[in-house]
């Protein structure tokens, strides 16, 4: 019995332990797999077009953007390299990601052979694309002038390169200070003969931009010689000036490997920065660890399939080759039709949008957290890192939202940012870079980012410091703000871009009304939402078009096809659906759901042709929809308020086919540090955020048959398609489900995402009007503290020689007009207009919309009689 007794314990205890181990498996499996997503990845595309991508060496958010410099001049060299550039200057250690305006390219290493040249133009070399390969965290390239190979890596505020040189007793490194923008003052120091440092001050986008460097070399040089303007100053170890280059010469060394720190503070801070994060020179070791750090970014999100297999696409082209021939038989092998996978190129496009999407904004304080403040100074930043470049005009639309919900820790870091940017600069940023404050693009787009952020939980930060903050950014007396807060609308005649600056600024004060919302702040909601109203009063009634206002009434001529100074990189077209934080209000405004939707059609459908002013930024043009320019991103989502949903699902499948792609052109206008990219991310997930400050991310067509969004509280959001991977052509819904049940709207709440769970969709080739007439519809509405529009008056002109009828009119139908003649300010018992008024002299005319007793703001004009 004792013996039987410990058998059956024994048997029982294994039993029990091989349970624990199963589980313990089975709970291992259900962790997250990771996967080389690395490999999907192509640097180059963006880098042809306008893209304005550069294909180097960078970390994700890095400091260090370590790439070759191939284009030195022009619009589509803002980044400093394009893919149809065969000569190469050499490899600087600062890049913009597809900007518009050319910056940074800091100090330029190229190697050389034989006798040391200054000018770029003959120590330049030409390359061969076939020889070219860039994965996340290294590029590599051959130098035809001098058989040099040439590879580069990165960690976060170091650039790694190496060389392989023939046999040469005249292997050379140049480093060219002068290189890209204007030099204020440079210096560079021989240290030893394995390191060197030297400092640029340069003024370009950003002015006064400091960037210090310490490099370190795997072998001595031989000797050295630092050239001011291009002549040789013998026998000295540090030369400053404007114009400093130096070479350093290596006798037959093989491989020589190079590495180089960059701080913003000090030479002292970028050795820090360089000992901290490679205290040797295993190159391969910083390779390997860059390509791993990729991936744990890029698993964030999971994807799998997107389309059929290629055996799959292939047996169905073949059976429609037999049916359009007749035939049953066999297929002839010279016949049979080449199918791409298109799963894999979208695959490819996914992840290099995903890679895109986190090479900006980039790390800037040093690894002892001191950077340089907007003020100029040097401070710490504590508790989080400090970021710049910050393309907030593009990237609070898609980027952000994207980085709020896959990366929250970042997300809090950038507002830490924007806190410390505020105290230092007396201004929440608006295009930071570097240390400065560009004041590029319009309106105060932090407010949004920070408001997403704190909507969505992220709240480990001075809330009450950022809402002042917010507050002083909208009421400061720049780009058109106190007229916008005296008139209800930035007049034309006292501002360019008048309409874009209106529409944009009106959806940050509905922002801060959001956050005062949550703030229990009941008087400024009450102010805030109204301004968030002021849209209205550039909506011309008579139209359906947001127009400029000026002297009272509408800017004339007019054309939405027109760019001009009214408009920021765009045209009426562009901006009449602006108004994200009140799609039900502007409906109502334009007619109903049918007119909405009408006025849609239109802007997608339009044969007509852009006119005026037309940069290369507005491109990627459907009608006179431009994805190519981030206005137009939101409006494809905006049938979903309409009875036909359908057509969003249309048109985010047509601009995700047309508007990318996997070549180096492949993308519609200027990459803008992540927003053309995040757009593809978002839509391709069937989900985008037209408002980031609320909660709700619409439904558009999930690209993918199954897509995991891994979450930092250890939950995951899994949406799935299965009809993707069946058919190219499944494109609309049929049904949904979330949680295992059936579904029934077109939007998700954040809660919904942020609690893990499953959103299954199910699609075909067909529109489902009868399944999508049921589902419940998005919320965009303001339906507190209603403003009434201005009135606006209509005039032939300003200036006249005979007596002239005027009218005065208000989109509000039930506004009664009351205007003055003499230029005092108009009041309920003032004349109400009935009949057009006859101007015979120079008159002030002034007029207010009253609606319940509650007015507009006093429209005016003033019109001269001319002797």
């Amino acid at each position: 019995m004792p013996v039987t007794k410990f058998a059956l314990r024994n048997v029982l205890t294994f039993s029990l332990l091989l349970a624990s181990a199963s589980l313990a498996i089975a709970q291992k499996a259900e962790k997250k797999k990771e996967k080389d997503y690395a490999q999907l990845v192509d640097p180059f595309i963006g880098t042809g077009g306008h893209g304005h991508t550069y294909p180097g060496a960078v970390l994700p958010f890095g400091m260090v953007q370590l790439s070759p410099d191939t284009r030195l001049t022009g619009w589509d060299g803002c980044s400093g390299y394009h893919f149809t550039d065969t000569v190469v200057y050499g490899f600087s250690h600062t890049h913009l990601s597809g900007t518009g305006i050319a910056d940074y390219c800091d100090v330029l290493f190229m190697p050389t052979t034989g006798d040391p040249q200054f000018k770029n133009t003959d120590y330049s070399s030409g390359f061969k694309k076939k020889n070219e390969l860039a994965s996340p965290g290294y590029y590599k390239t051959l130098l035809d002038k001098y058989n040099i190979g040439v590879e580069l890596t990165a960690t976060t505020r170091v650039g790694v390169h190496r060389y392989d040189y023939p046999g040469t007793a005249k292997a050379n490194i140049i480093i060219d200070l002068q290189h890209r923008d204007a030099v204020i003052n440079s210096w560079i120091e021989v240290v030893n003969d394995h390191e060197v440092r030297g400092f640029r001050k340069s003024s370009s986008w950003a002015k006064g931009q400091l960037v210090y460097f310490y490099a370190k070399f795997s072998k001595p040089f031989k000797t050295y010689g630092i050239a001011s303007n291009d002549q040789l100053q013998e026998g000295q170890k540090k030369v400053e000036g404007k114009n400093v280059k130096m070479y350093l010469q290596f006798d037959n060394p093989g491989e020589v490997i190079s590495k180089v720190g960059i701080s913003s503070v000090s030479a002292e801070g970028a050795l820090k920065n360089l000992d901290a994060e490679m205290p040797d020179f295993d190159f391969k070791k910083v390779q390997k660890a860059a390509r791993a750090t990729w991936n744990i970014e890029l698993n964030k999100i999971q994807v799998e399939g997107g389309a059929p297999t290629v055996a799959q696409a292939t047996q169905t082209a073949q059976t429609e080759l037999r049916a359009s021939g007749g035939g049953t038989g066999r297929v002839p092998k010279e016949k049979r039709p080449v199918v791409p996978d298109y799963s894999r190129i979208k695959q490819t496009i996914f992840y290099t949008a995903l890679y895109h999407a986190m090479l900006a904004p980039n790390i800037y304080n040093d690894v002892d957290g001191q950077y340089l403040g907007l003020d100029q100074e040097v401070h710490t930043a504590q508790g989080f890192n400090y970021y710049t470049v910050f393309s907030l005009w593009d990237t609070f639309r898609a980027e952000n939202p994207l980085l709020t919900l896959i990366d929250r820790k970042r997300t809090h870091d950038f507002i830490k940012t924007f806190l410390a940017m505020y105290e230092q600069g007396g201004l929440l940023p608006i295009w930071p870079l570097a240390s400065s404050e560009t004041y590029c693009m319009i309106g105060n787009h932090s407010i949004p980012v920070i408001v997403d952020a704190y909507a969505k939980g992220i709240r480990d930060f001075d809330a009450a410091e950022a809402f002042t903050a917010m507050k002083a950014a909208v009421n400061r007396d720049q780009f058109g703000l106190d007229n916008y807060r005296k008139n209800g609308a930035v007049q034309a005649d006292a501002q360019k871009e008048s309409v874009s600056k209106t529409l944009e600024y009106a959806y940050d004060d509905w922002c801060i009304a959001q956050m005062a919302k949550m703030l229990d702040k009941p008087q400024d909601y009450a102010e805030y939402i109204q301004r968030a109203q002021y849209w209205k009063n550039l909506y011309n009634n008579q139209n359906g078009f947001m127009q400029a206002r000026v002297n009272g009434g509408w800017f004339a001529p007019f054309n939405p096809t027109e760019i001009n100074h009214n408009y920021t990189e765009g045209n009426s077209w562009q901006y009449s659906f602006l108004v994200p934080q009140d799609v039900d209000g502007l409906i109502t405004r334009m007619g109903g759901k049918q007119a909405f939707e009408a006025k849609l059609d239109e802007l997608f459908t339009t044969d007509s042709k852009l006119s005026g002013n037309t940069p290369p930024d507005v491109a990627g043009l459907i009608g006179q929809y431009a994805h190519g320019n981030e206005p137009s991103h939101h409006m494809a989502y905006l049938y979903n308020f309409t009875d036909s949903p359908d057509k969003t699902q249309f048109y985010i499948d047509r601009i995700l086919r047309e508007e990318y792609s996997e070549k180096p052109d492949g993308l519609a206008g200027n990459e803008d540090c992540g927003q053309m990219s995040a757009w593809y991310v978002m839509s391709s997930l069937g989900i985008y955020n037209i408002a980031p400050g609320q909660n709700q991310f619409l439904v558009g067509i999930p690209q993918f048959d199954k897509a995991t969004v891994y979450l930092e509280n250890g939950k995951k959001f899994t949406i799935t398609n299965s009809g993707a991977g069946i058919s190219r052509a499944n494109t609309y819904l049929q049904g949904m489900s979330l949680a295992k049940k059936s579904y029934n709207k077109l939007y998700l709440n954040y809660s919904d995402m942020a609690d893990g769970g499953e959103f299954e969709v199910f699609t075909g080739r067909l529109s489902n009007k009868l399944f999508l007439q049921d589902l419940e519809k998005p919320i965009s509405s303001i339906t507190d503290n209603l403003i009434v529009a201005n009135p606006y008056i209509i005039a032939p002109s300003k200036t006249f020689k005979q007596p002239f009828s005027i009218q005065i009119k208000s989109s509000d139908a039930d506004a009664k007009i009351y205007y003055t003649l003499d230029g005092s300010a108009p009041t309920a018992s003032s004349t109400l207009y009935n009949t057009p008024v006859t101007i015979s002299a120079s008159t002030m005319v002034k007029a207010i919309a009253i609606v319940n007793g509650k007015s507009s703001f006093v429209d005016e004009a003033s019109f001269v009689k001319e002797n």
